[in-house]
């Protein structure tokens, strides 16, 4: 049995539909996460090079291990056409058991 705090819910944003499956793609081959839900047609706000900025995009939440972290990270840098993607990782405090479990038995 393993604690829900050996666990990270990882955000990306990406600027297509098709970037997005592919990194969800990757990442599900390298058994670096469990699962990817896709959210289509996100609107973004955000400060880039000292002027606000706009645009459509899709956010990722991806299920991973925490210690699969640095590589998780490491593919979507590769992979990802932004210069400075999103990566941000949410630690979870607490989680159904089995679900936990599927993602533990999942990720490698």
């Amino acid at each position: 049995m393993t604690s829900a705090n050996a666990f990270s819910v990882v955000l990306v944003t990406a600027p297509t539909p098709a970037v997005a499956r592919k990194l969800a793609r990757a990442a599900l081959d390298q058994r670096l996460i469990a699962c990817a839900n896709l959210v289509p047609r996100i609107e973004s706000w955000y400060w880039w090079q000292g002027r606000i900025e706009s645009g459509k995009e899709q956010l990722m939440v991806m299920k991973t291990r925490r210690t699969l972290l640095p590589r998780l990270e490491k593919l979507i840098r590769q992979l990802h056409p932004y210069d400075t993607p999103e990566f941000i990782a949410l630690p979870l405090t607490a989680g159904n058991r089995r679900y936990l479990d599927w993602i533990h038995r999942e990720t490698q």
